[in-house]
């Protein structure tokens, strides 16, 4: 009997350590799947693995990977650090998409983006209007001025000197060919009547020396270096101001119901997203490809919905410069020149993408390469396999995109420069889920993913189409 009234005061003294063991017992009992009413074992489920959205860890939990589950996991999966998991779904198929999230999205606060660009200072335009030989010579007088009228005047100021392009000048004597190019002074600039310059090396003609020749329209003039004279302090200043471009950011959605996800197999990817998420993030993302290439940006109005849709710009047309082709197959001395217009003339990296179709990757790998040029069999970068080619201008990572297939362009293709590639991001790549069954639409469940963005090109001209006419 005492040690019963003994037992009774212990309890009462302890009772909340009691009271915790008792929980925990019983809570483990249902971890392990024991029946508290008959005692007797259930059954173990196969571990399904789902990823824990708080540290992004996978854990193992006990049951079947059912629907629940999934609609339970996926959210924290695809909104815990979802760049870094949507890039593994297929990055081949949509490398621009692909390097673009690798480089990390830029926030925007507002659907529309206002960015600004700087190029470097042009250094050749061409010849606006003919010369013919003696234009604006005087006989007997001094060494003359001539006005010349070009493409882009704006890019010469005063003291600059002019490499005319195939255009031979003269020795000494103004009368002998020489094997040099002739050079011009810019002496003045009118915005209204052209340059005002004298030649270096010019013809002499009726006894007036360093006269310019024979010069053909569209003849390609180069800014060379500015020449100052001994009591100069000052030069023409240096102009180089950024400009203000827009683009707009689009909003992208797709939907996987859960009607979808019940016929799924068990076959998990290593993340524990199902194939039919995988399927309809990589359709996603494949039309986000054809947007960022190829879309017009436009703000439409929708008379139906009565609002606004903002459609984003693609980069096609946002790239600064253009290699024209015309043969249906490329020599190395085409490539070469492919190759020469990418890294020059700009102040790009000398490493950049090649994305192609399949007839302008298949005119590429048909070269020999060797010497000049060495090709190396894969080489990866931002989760994808390019093929390298190296020549004495730059570096450039090809591949095949099949975007330019399905839109009527394998023959073209577009070299674009990853430093200077942006992404601004309005909403990150997300997802919510759509209630359908209380409002009686369907007996589903609905997850929409959605993302709003946009892709710009800083400094256009370390950027190039290539297209075949």
């Amino acid at each position: 009997m005492r040690r019963w009234r003994n037992a009774v005061k212990w309890m009462r003294r302890n009772y909340r350590i009691i009271l915790i063991v008792l929980i925990f017992i019983f809570v483990a009992i249902l971890a392990f799947g024991f029946d508290l009413g008959t005692g007797t074992a259930l059954a173990m489920a196969v571990p399904a693995t789902i990823v824990d959205g708080t540290d992004g860890g996978m854990h193992a939990v006990d049951g079947p990977l059912t629907t629940d589950i999934t609609r339970q996991a996926s959210p924290s999966l695809l909104l815990n650090e979802i760049d870094q998991q949507v890039v593994k779904i297929r990055p081949m198929a949509t490398p621009l998409d692909q390097i673009s999230r690798y480089g990390g999205g830029k926030h925007a606060g507002s659907m529309i983006v206002d960015y600004y660009q700087v190029d470097t200072k042009p250094t050749s335009t061409m010849l606006a209007e003919s010369i013919e030989e003696g234009d604006g010579v005087t006989p007997g007088g001094a060494t003359p001025q001539f006005t010349l009228s070009t493409e882009n005047d704006d890019i010469f100021d005063k003291t600059d000197t002019i490499l005319v392009q195939g255009v031979l000048g003269y020795e000494k004597d103004g009368v002998t060919p020489s094997a040099k190019e002739l050079v011009l002074y810019v002496t003045n600039r009118d915005n209204a009547n052209g340059l005002k310059v004298m030649a270096l090396n010019g013809k002499k003609i009726s006894g007036v020396p360093n006269c310019l020749p024979d010069i053909e329209e569209g003849t390609t003039l180069i800014r060379m270096g500015r020449a100052a004279s001994e009591l100069d302090v000052q030069s023409p200043s240096f102009e180089a101001l950024p400009n203000k471009a827009q683009n707009f950011c689009q909003i992208f959605k797709m939907q996987v119901e859960q009607s979808t996800l019940q016929r799924l197999s068990n076959k998990e990817v290593n993340w524990t997203m199902t194939d039919e998420e995988e399927a309809a993030i990589y359709d996603m993302r494949l039309g986000m490809e054809k947007s960022f290439l190829f879309g017009v940006q436009q703000k439409l109005w929708d008379p139906n919905k009565k609002e606004y849709i903002y459609l984003t710009g693609g980069i096609w047309r946002q790239a600064g410069k253009q290699f024209n082709y015309t043969t249906n197959t490329f020599d190395r001395a085409k490539l070469i020149d492919l190759q020469r217009e990418a890294f020059t003339g700009n102040n790009g990296s000398k490493r950049k993408i090649l994305l192609g179709g399949s007839k302008l990757i298949g005119y590429l790998s048909n070269l020999d390469y060797e010497k000049v040029i060495l090709a190396k069999e894969s080489v990866s970068k931002w989760g994808i396999d390019f093929t390298e080619l190296r020549s004495k201008f730059g570096t450039l990572y090809l591949l095949l995109s099949e975007v330019f297939d399905e839109v009527g362009r394998s023959e073209d293709g577009i070299i674009i420069d990853p430093e200077y590639i942006q992404k601004y991001v309005h909403i990150p790549f997300s997802t919510q889920n759509l209630d359908l069954k209380s409002p009686g639409l369907r007996n589903t469940d609905a997850l929409v993913m959605t993302e709003a963005s946009c892709l710009v090109l800083r400094y256009p001209k370390s950027h190039m189409r290539i297209v075949k006419r």
